[in-house]
């Protein structure tokens, strides 16, 4: 067995329209894999002008800059002897494609385009671009810049294709073909290719990484071969935060695995591949039956004069050894991935930092325990040596700053929380956690009082109107008591946007903190707060994260961040603290509310995942729950859960852009498209109401006999 190449993979942190850093993190890839000895390097999907352009897809512009740099990287000195898969969008006769570059030593081998989009979730593929239908092949007009290189290539080839080198072949796909049924891997491998290249675009969603991994597991178990999957990694400019995880399997096994959540902008793996191995995975009789079909061997294949074996690779080099998979735990992944996005996104807006106001409840605590991880990843990051983050860290800490700073110390430097308490409503409790929480942390804390605010709108408000609305607890009116309610919800949001414009300068420094917000996704669901209250601010990190999972997080955080303070927020009873505190009443959110956050969780999953109306939720509830409630509770529990979601959808038109990370998140900006203005379900409720009536009879007749 003598055919062993070092082929390499990449994870890069791209950002929407950076052209020159975009071009220059490319760069360093393939300069990474060559020191390797790599002779194929792999980059993600659309990486030249990034992925996330939205609508900026549309604009000419962004075709003719990412030729432009393309044209750049494949004449580098840097970029040569190597073969590069670049991602680039093209226009072609008329149409737009999201595609692959493949090139080599100035030379464009082909365009290979993107024959299925992504088109649902957090995607629009189909908004942009055209899939390219499956077997064509024709030439490609190269642009004028292309042609101004030395080689003066006028034309390549555009279409699904193989490319043949002198010892092995490979052929790309991207993305969302891995994901489909008819995956273009399966024909690839029939033909005889014995590498397929996977560039994608795919962002993190909690326990998804190991759908991935599998998938890609099973592409190549079956009928052996090499894969290789480059991903994004880092925030680009939107609400998803790209996991990297860059891989190189070979026969079904894991020969390299990038890392799922880091601070570096360039990572890139490489393995030493045995081609010859992948042999003794073809040889059954059936896969030689299928690969004879004609419609396999119709592939198009392109000859390179080039080899993939490096002379630097003898006989007695030994090829990567296989390794496992490695997976976070979902409690990780909310310690983690936030935590990259906030840095992304600090880094990247000229921020001075972060303020979230700190209620002493368990959402923003959330919060402010994954601005304190983002701390650590930065320190630890610039220990390791990492040049870029420690100039960032540099420019956002200021005057005082070294390489020795600790966590807590950054902290106190970019991250302020403030405690907005009303004297009758607030207790002492929630404002000693919010105190001890940013002690902890090292958070520049505030701790204040906004009676005179409140009182000042609740004088206006009478003074106009004529009477004095009072709390439910004074006998007021329920509309009464929501209203009063919201004078200090909102009027947190006013001063938490006047102390982040304003604390930089009082603490001697410049510009403005962004305002984290901290609605989870079960309350944004149930639409259990208050439009433009503190849940209006300029970010969320917790806006896909569901409060089972945001406890969880907590507990594990306590240990696993040596923060002991935590733990007195697990033992409270979540409350929003809008009403006064009497002898017989503190106000609860689930009590409030009208179901758990378990319970939340649950109908949130199976309306938007499973796809679920009203009396499909009842069908499939009315037996999942029937050991806890009888079928009447059921119905009341799904019609009261529609009933405020329909009412309530108003606000997430809003709604703060929140970081993706649940598969149920309602957020109506981007993932969850849906009206505002709802009736009132009584088509639906008539339907449930006559199968209860079946059930109750049926129950009567059986108990009567």
């Amino acid at each position: 067995m003598t055919r062993k190449c070092v082929l390499a993979t990449c994870q890069l942190n791209q950002w929407i329209l950076d052209y020159d850093g975009n071009r220059d993190r490319i760069i360093e890839a393939i300069k990474t894999a060559k020191a390797a000895n790599a002779t194929l390097i792999l980059t993600p999907e659309l990486c030249i002008p990034g992925y996330g352009l939205l609508d900026h897809w549309l604009e000419n512009d962004v075709y003719a800059h990412s030729w432009d740099i393309a044209a750049g990287i494949i004449a580098h000195p840097d970029c040569q002897d190597i073969i590069i898969d670049l991602g680039l969008p093209v226009q072609h006769r008329g149409c737009n494609y999201n595609a692959r570059l493949i090139a080599l030593n100035g030379q464009v081998l082909a365009i290979r385009p993107k024959l299925d989009l992504c088109n649902d979730g957090n995607f629009r593929e189909m908004r942009y671009f055209t899939p390219w239908p499956r077997g064509r092949f024709e030439e490609y007009a190269l642009p004028d810049v292309v042609q101004a290189l030395p080689r003066k290539q006028k034309r390549c080839p555009i279409g699904e294709c193989a490319i043949e080198a002198l010892d092995g072949s490979f052929a790309s796909e991207t993305c969302e073909e891995l994901w489909t049924p008819n995956s273009p891997h399966a024909h690839y491998s029939l033909a005889g290719v014995e590498i397929v290249l996977n560039s994608s675009g795919s962002h993190h969603e909690l326990r998804k990484l190991d759908a991935r991994i599998n998938l890609i597991k099973e592409a190549t178990a079956k009928t052996g071969g090499v894969y290789l999957y480059s991903n994004q990694r880092g925030c680009d400019g939107d609400r998803l935060y790209y996991d990297g995880c860059a891989l190189i399997m070979s026969n079904g096994e894991v020969l390299a695995q990038g890392s799922q959540f880091s601070l570096k902008d360039v990572e890139v793996q490489t393995a030493i591949v045995d081609l010859d191995s992948i042999w003794a995975h073809r040889t059954s009789r059936s896969r030689g039956m299928q690969a004879n079909d004609p419609s396999v061997q119709k592939l198009k294949r392109i000859p390179v004069d080039f080899r993939l074996c490096h002379p630097s690779i003898t006989l007695m080099t030994r090829p990567t050894e296989p390794r496992d998979p490695r997976y976070h735990l979902p409690v990780e992944e909310i310690a983690l991935g936030p935590a990259c996005w906030l840095w992304d996104y600090l880094r990247r807006s000229k921020a001075a930092g972060f303020l979230v106001p700190l209620s002493g409840g368990i959402d923003s605590c959330a919060t402010a325990t994954i601005v304190y991880s983002m701390c650590r990843l930065v320190v630890s990051e610039m220990q390791a040596g990492n040049e870029v983050v420690f100039a960032d860290a540099k420019r956002l800490y200021g005057e005082g700053f070294s390489a020795n700073i600790t966590a807590k110390q950054l902290c106190n430097r970019i991250f302020s929380t403030v405690f907005m308490g009303m004297q009758q409503q607030s207790s002492k409790e929630t404002r000693a956690r919010a105190k001890e929480l940013a002690a902890a942390i090292g958070a520049h804390h505030i701790d204040t009082n906004i009676d005179t605010m409140v009182q000042s709108l609740h004088t206006l408000v009478a003074d106009t109107l004529g009477f004095e609305p009072k709390f439910k607890v004074h006998g007021g009116s329920q509309s009464e008591n929501l209203a009063l309610q919201n004078f200090q919800s909102r009027s947190r949001m006013v001063l938490a946007y006047a102390l982040g414009q304003l604390i930089p300068h009082s603490r001697g420094g410049a510009g403005g903190l962004l305002i984290l917000g901290s609605a989870n996704v079960d309350e944004c669901l149930r639409g259990y707060l208050t439009k433009y209250d503190c849940s209006s601010a300029d970010i969320n990190p917790i806006g896909g994260i569901s409060k089972t999972d945001l406890k969880r997080f907590i507990k594990w955080a306590e240990t696993a961040f040596d923060l002991p303070v935590l733990q007195q927020f697990l033992d409270a009873t979540p409350t929003a603290e809008l009403e006064p505190i009497t002898n017989d009443y503190v106000q609860s959110d689930e009590a409030d509310m009208g179901f758990t956050y378990d319970e939340l969780s649950i109908l949130g999953r199976l309306r938007k995942t499973f796809k679920l109306g009203t009396v499909g939720l009842f069908q499939l509830l009315v037996a999942e729950w029937s050991d806890r409630m009888k079928p009447r509770d059921v119905y009341q529990k799904v019609r009261d859960f529609m009933y405020y979601y329909a009412v309530n959808r108003h606000k997430m038109t809003t709604m703060t852009p929140g970081l993706y990370l649940e598969s149920y998140t309602p957020d109506d900006n981007r993932f969850d498209l849906r009206p505002f203005l709802y009736p009132r379900f009584t088509f639906e409720h008539r339907k449930i109401e006559g199968m209860l009536k079946k059930m109750e009879e049926g129950e009567a007749g059986v108990n009567g006999a």
